[in-house]
């Protein structure tokens, strides 16, 4: 293996377990964030001038504005040759726009949907990436510190916007799980023959065709609240499943249970719905994704 440098701006839940791995791997990173004390440098200038060319950096902050602010900043600051990866949860419009703005100035631009939450850090990231095979080739060890070890995890999904269009769909995907076993969680509880749901919810971790990673992660949940009576059934969407079913508006694809899990979100902001609880949990889980408490 290679030891390479990598810059990584954005140390979050998500940015700061990244950088551990890739250390972990013997890369070196170079990380920035507005708050010094997650931060080795002090501005994106002082991270850029600290490595070596052709550079590659990591771009891990919030979609939209942040996200066009520091790719705005990095145009004027790297050379020809170097190369951004966009590890954030951008819309993969925004992937055309950037790349084409980064590749004015000679500069190299790949995304990468990354899935993995709070648990990366030990499991690896599961990493979809869009873009030319060039630049996605000068990334390619930092891709492989990421990912999990074995021969699934990483996958150069296609063009540039390929890799955040990926993810936006396994979002959706995971937006249709959740809202699944959060009603079968509800009925479950509603009901009086079945006195011991969260034992149920077990008994499927082994054997059974709806056995997952969630469900693992709901048993999680309810053995920290059996009946999840300190949360609040309020759940709150990241946008990606909104992005997922427009785009299924726009290609005439039918996805009715990806669209009614996002519209039963939506009705969890008008009163305490108990299914929105477990999703509420699950997305705490995997994620560590804010909830709400019943206070």
């Amino acid at each position: 293996m290679t030891a390479m440098q990598l810059g990584l701006i954005g140390l979050g839940k998500m940015g700061g377990n990244m950088r551990e791995r890739i250390r972990r791997a013997g890369h070196t990173v170079i990380g920035y964030d507005r708050d010094p004390d997650r931060a080795d440098v002090s501005s994106l200038a002082e991270l850029v001038d600290k490595l070596e060319g052709p550079r590659v950096v990591w771009v891990m902050v919030p979609a939209g504005g942040p996200t066009q602010s520091v790719i705005d900043e990095l145009a004027g600051l790297l050379a020809p040759g170097d190369t951004v990866v966009d590890g954030g949860n951008s819309r993969w419009t925004d992937d055309e726009k950037h790349a084409e703005e980064l590749a004015a100035q000679g500069i190299g631009f790949v995304d990468a949907g990354v899935s993995g939450g709070v648990w990366g850090l030990e499991n690896g990231y599961a990493l979809m990436v869009g873009g030319d095979a060039e630049h996605i080739a000068k990334v390619q060890p930092i891709f492989d510190a990421l990912k999990p070890e074995g021969d699934a995890g990483f996958v150069h999904a296609g063009k540039v916007g390929a890799g955040h269009f990926s993810k936006m769909v396994h979002n959706g995907i995971e937006y249709a799980m959740m809202q699944a076993y959060a009603e079968g969680w509800e009925l479950l509880e509603t009901v009086g023959s079945v006195t011991d749901v969260r034992e149920v919810f077990r008994s499927w971790q082994a054997g059974t065709v709806i056995r997952s990673w969630l469900l693992d992660l709901a048993v999680n949940a309810l053995d920290e609240d059996e009946h999840l009576e300190r949360l609040r059934g309020y759940a709150d969407d990241s946008g990606e499943g909104r992005w997922t079913v427009e785009a299924a508006i726009d290609n005439a694809v039918p996805l009715p249970a990806i669209t009614a899990s996002l519209f039963a979100r939506f009705a969890s902001r008008q009163d305490d719905s108990p299914q929105m609880k477990m999703v509420a949990a699950l997305r705490n889980q995997f994620g560590g994704h804010a909830v709400e408490s019943a206070e």
